[in-house]
């Protein structure tokens, strides 16, 4: 799934091609559930005429601010794509809705698992999901004490909790494990066992991580790519995500593991981030 890198890396690359554009019409594919609970008729109902006033990202989902105030919010979810193309251009293979736009380009979203959503927000709406999401990790409000405050109230799994989006948004599998991996904390320690030096250590490492990733673009396996369609360039720099079981540490040389933690298949290095 696109985590804060990804998604940020998209926001970057759409900016130049949808910023004051008019919407000018919606296509629809043969998957009316991309719009939630809305018909096709009533989402172009409000939205086609506005203006793209902006285009955000709060945690994993982009929100593309229309004049009236209204908001246009896209979750990848796990496999969504999004690209500018001319209107005359083949479908994308398992595209489910077009936003047109006024240059005569299309705003093209395809999913191939059908996770993803493109929903029409007023403006509480968006409101009550930036209240269920904790702080941005970039941002100047992200502090060591804000983390170290939020993790003593969890009696959780670290990873897990880390994984919480009410607690820091935007933060999922492969950078909870990069950056325990360089805090040199357990995936399996309690939340709020850390001390304060701990928790210093991994405020650093979740950023560090996080803006190491965004030079690279983002990371890539699969299906994630910006909407120019290239590909994110982190995967090379990963220290243990992904390489459980098959890679050596970097710092110990010493087998890295993989175990499940909350469901999520957890990469780490045994010697490197002890448990105790």
């Amino acid at each position: 799934m696109p985590e804060l890198p990804e998604v940020e890396t998209v926001r970057r690359s759409l900016l130049p091609h949808v910023l004051e554009r008019r919407i000018s019409g919606l296509r629809l594919g043969d998957f009316p559930g991309v719009l939630g609970s809305d018909s096709i008729d009533q989402v172009a109902a409000r939205i086609t005429g506005r203006r793209i006033a902006g285009l955000d990202r709060r945690a994993k989902y982009l929100l593309f601010g229309l004049d009236d105030d209204s908001t246009v919010m896209i979750h990848l979810r796990m496999t969504g794509q999004l690209g500018v193309v001319p209107r005359d251009n083949p479908r994308l293979r398992f595209e489910h809705l077009a936003i047109e736009l006024d240059d005569g380009n299309d705003l093209r979203f395809a999913d191939q698992r059908k996770f993803g959503r493109v929903l029409h927000l007023l403006p509480a709406d968006v409101e009550a999901l930036d209240r269920r999401m904790g702080p941005e990790p970039l941002s100047a409000t992200f502090s060591a004490q804000l983390l170290a405050a939020a993790l003593a109230r969890r009696p959780g799994k670290l990873k897990s909790v880390l994984l919480d989006q009410s607690l820091v948004a935007g933060l999922g599998n492969i950078y909870v494990d990069e950056a325990l991996y360089r805090s040199r904390l357990h995936p399996e320690r309690s939340a709020r066992s850390l001390t304060s030096d701990e928790v210093r250590r991994l405020h650093r490492a979740i950023r560090a991580v996080l803006r190491d990733s965004l030079d690279h673009r983002g990371t890539t396996f699969s299906s994630f790519q910006d909407a120019n369609g290239e590909a994110g360039g982190y995967g090379a720099a990963l220290a243990v995500y992904g390489r459980g079981g098959s890679g050596a540490c970097q710092r110990c040389g010493r087998p890295l593991a993989k175990i499940i933690v909350g469901g999520r298949g957890t990469h780490f290095c045994p010697r490197c981030q002890r448990h105790g």
